[in-house]
């Protein structure tokens, strides 16, 4: 059987430069919160497939559902024959979506369709073209997708020209002045400056950033878009590619603000594993394309379909989203336990299971290379663990829902172990 080693020099010969790994951990095996490399080695799982397995690997419940859809057919293109469980998966959505009235949803393959299509959308529905985006936000790595994300490398450098129309706006982080108010204040620039209300068709935000760091949107800021966006008829976007599906606690981040949004892309952990995206909006705006104008061959997959009521089923049935607030917490209490013992950790932060911190270096200055060290002595101590921020100064948590406490228990153990071997102290 091949190893690591060999593996990666084939790799690197078969596979572009521009397709990042985080680790050269090759995967064998894998199941709920733990996975075993082609070598043998088990690790703990903390990132979880960057938040697609909240479920957790190969869950009992969604291999079932896909194991029973193999046996009937695999594709037939929903433009072509449409099947029952798009129907149902879309009723299920629409039910669950987290804003007041009919609901219609958009079954897609990726994260990065769900935000441009939902940017369609809006375009069509409002008749404006302009988007206003936040710093540090991530919504995909095609070309407007890219051209949303609040991040220059990698996403964009390079790629220019950028689609047109779009804006950013500093996202209120709370760190280094990022205020709700400045925030505020940046926006109405935009308006005066660069680009009038009326012809903005949307906000897009993320109710927690992923890629950007973790950091939570705080309620008013949200409140605040909200009452912007009524006020001058703009649409709302919700992206909650990395925040849906129980992570923090609700089935949707932006449920924990309390504000609606117009519409909202989900993907990751909607299937368990395999691929499916969504664009779930208000009924009336998905209604203002023709036909023909929103689609794709693989969109709705009748085996992502499957997974996803399954999935759906299991975040019911086993209280996910309590589950997410609990491991939340014991995260929490953790981490803040080792910044009181010294190790080098600031800015503790997120909501439910979408839990992060910052690592900072001697100085006490936030550190992308210290982050990215401990994911390193993380990694040679048997834990997959994700670094983020706009600098790479945040460490992620995304572990399974369904991992047990003595597992979670167990990794951040590993945790605590890698942030005393980067900051140079010996345990006791």
């Amino acid at each position: 059987m091949a190893d690591n080693a060999s593996l990666l020099a084939r790799r690197e010969q078969a596979v572009p430069r521009g397709v990042a790994s985080s680790t050269a951990v090759f995967a064998d095996r894998a199941e709920n919160a733990e996975l075993w490399d082609v070598e043998g080695r088990r690790f703990v799982d903390f990132a979880g497939g960057i938040a697609v397995l909240n479920t957790g690997h190969r869950h009992p419940k969604v291999m079932a559902a896909v194991q029973a859809q193999l046996e009937r057919f695999t594709h037939t293109a929903f433009q072509v024959c449409p099947y029952e469980s798009y129907v149902a998966l879309s009723e299920k959505l629409n039910a669950l979506a987290p804003f007041s009235g009919p609901a219609k949803t958009l079954l897609l393959t990726t994260g990065a369709e769900a935000t441009e299509n939902a940017v369609k959308v809006a375009r069509a529905a409002t008749g404006r073209s302009a988007v206003i985006a936040f710093t540090g936000g991530f919504h995909g790595r095609t070309l407007l997708a890219s051209a949303m994300t609040g991040k220059t490398t990698p996403y964009k450098r390079r790629f220019g020209p950028m689609p047109g129309e779009v804006f950013h706006a500093p996202f209120p982080t709370g760190l280094n002045g990022n205020t709700v108010e400045r925030t505020l204040e940046a926006i109405q620039y935009l308006f005066a400056a660069d680009v009038e209300p009326e012809r903005v068709a949307a906000f897009i935000v993320e109710p927690v950033q992923g890629e950007g760091g973790f950091h939570v949107a705080p309620p008013a800021f949200l409140e605040a878009l909200r009452a912007l966006a009524d006020q001058h008829g703009i649409l709302l976007i919700a992206d909650e590619v990395q925040a849906g599906f129980a992570r923090t606690g609700k089935m949707f981040g932006i449920e924990n603000s309390g504000v609606e949004p117009d519409l909202v892309c989900v993907a990751k952990s909607l299937a368990g594993g395999f691929p499916l995206a969504g664009l779930i909006g208000r009924a009336p705006l998905m209604d203002a394309l023709d036909p023909g104008g929103l689609g794709g061959t693989y969109g709705g997959s009748p085996i992502g379909c499957a997974a996803a009521l399954a999935v759906l089923e299991v975040i019911e049935e086993d209280g996910l989203c309590a589950r997410a607030a609990a491991i939340g917490q014991r995260m929490r209490t953790r981490v803040e336990g080792f910044a009181a013992a010294g190790l080098p950790v600031a800015n503790i932060r997120g909501l439910g299971a979408m839990f992060g911190f910052d690592v900072t270096n001697a100085a006490g200055e936030t550190d992308g290379a210290m982050a990215k060290a401990v994911t390193v002595a993380a990694l040679e101590r048997g834990l997959i663990l994700l670094s983020c921020g706009t600098k790479g100064e945040t460490i992620r948590v995304l572990v399974p829902l369904t991992a047990s406490d003595e597992l979670i228990d167990e990794g951040l153990d590993l945790v605590e172990q890698a942030l005393a071997t980067v900051a140079g102290k010996v345990m006791a």
